[in-house]
Formats: structure tokens, sequence, C-alpha cells
């Protein structure tokens, strides 16, 4: 059995002896909602109807792990968001979504270290792609709202991002670059990002459920992303 050993106060660590070098990997993939960003984007559009609190229901279950097929529990949640006004989107951006602590600092660190970031994302474009452009992220991929004469329609275009498209796409990026596996880092908070950060060589869990902390190298459960750096040089 793994021991788990508390780094610092609020930061866990195991399977390693730190300090590892940042240099010597070359791709981070991020999750976003609650990861690189604080909040959960659809629990937020849902509030626009009234309907947060059974949205978030779904959302929280599917986290911690308890709702495995993370495909139908989003389309569930995305049916209750039927005939949201577009904007409402924009507000959700501009009113509630920050960037969670450190997450410039972390990702301002991985480009000068020569590392190629990921967003990989269970949530939608609108939110992803600005999230991309503010942090000069280098590639992003998540779902698509259905939008028709201004509103949301309730359901995804295309195929959904979930644990296994997370994974599949960590691997694709480290194919690009033809580096391993072992050479990527992926950071999230769910149990939809376990998939991609086993894939890893670095797994991080950011204030996550218990499920991905107990699974993850490094837990960081108080403080900012960028305490990943108290790990890394």
């Amino acid at each position: 059995m793994t021991t788990f050993i508390e780094y610092a106060p609020g930061l866990v660590i195991r399977g390693f002896t730190p300090p590892l070098r940042l240099a010597d990997y070359k791709a981070i993939a991020f999750d976003m909602d609650s990861t690189l960003i604080n909040i959960e984007c659809i629990d937020e559009i849902a509030d626009a109807v009234g309907k947060k609190a059974e949205v978030a229901a779904i959302t929280e279950a599917a986290m911690r792990g308890e709702i495995t097929d993370f495909k139908d529990s989003l389309r569930r949640r995305v049916a209750l968001l039927k005939g949201v006004p577009e904007d409402a989107l924009m507000e959700v951006y501009t009113q509630r979504l920050r960037l969670n602590p450190g997450a410039a600092e972390l990702i301002a660190a991985c480009r000068a270290a020569g590392l190629r970031t990921l967003l990989v994302s269970g949530g939608f474009t609108f939110f992803a792609d600005r999230v991309r452009e503010r942090l000069g992220l280098d590639h992003a991929h998540s779902n698509v709202l259905e939008i028709e004469n201004g509103r949301l329609t309730g359901r995804v275009v295309g195929d959904i991002v979930d644990g296994e498209e997370k994974k599949r796409q960590l691997l694709a990026l480290c194919q690009r670059l033809g580096c391993p596996p072992s050479q990527a880092i992926a950071v999230g908070d769910g149990a939809n990002d376990l998939l991609m950060m086993a894939a890893a060589g670095l797994s991080v869990a950011y204030h996550a459920k218990p499920k991905v902390r107990e699974q993850a190298m490094v837990a960081i459960n108080l403080g900012g992303l960028d305490r990943l750096l108290d790990v890394l040089h």
C-alpha cells in the first residue's frame, strides 16, 4: 500500500520523493470547472431558470462518482436547461466565473518550462474557449451546447466529453508531442478526471472529491493551484 505523506500543510503526496523537475514534463492537462475556475458552469446556468438545486445535486453525485455514466448525467442536466436565454451564458461568465487562485501562476510556470497546455472539460465551449484565451492555454476541448433562436434547446451537439474522452485527448496530445504519457501531468477534482489522471505520469487533485484525492499522487487541499510548484522546480 502506498503511503500518503503530508509534505506541507494541506499538500499531500504519495508514490514519489519531491522535488521533481517541471522541465522533465512535456504536457499538462487541466479540468476546468472547480479546477481552473471557481464554479460548475452548468449549475450556474441552471440558476437562470430556478433549477440550480436540481442540477447541482446531479453534478455533485457525478463528481463524487456515485453516477458512473457521466454522459447520461450530463444529458439529464442539460435537458433541464431547455429555454435558458443565450445571454445567461455571458452573465455567468462575467459575473460568476473566476479563475481559481494560482491558476495563472502555475500555467505561466508551465509555459516557461516548455510544457504544452490542454484544457479538457465535461463543461462547455462557451466557457472553455474563453478560459483558454484568458490563460493563454494551447488547446481546449469541451462540449457544445445547442442553441436555437437565442435559447438553449436542452441538448448537446456531437459526442460528449467524458472521462474516456479526457484520457484520449491527453494521450493524443502526448502522441503529437512525441512523448510518453509518463511525461504528462493531469490536474482535476472530480471522478470523471480519474482516467486522465491515471494515464499521466503525475496526477494532481485540486480541492477534490475524496475518491480523487485518494488516487492522486499530489493532493492540494489548501491554497491555490500554484502549490504544485512546491513539489516541482
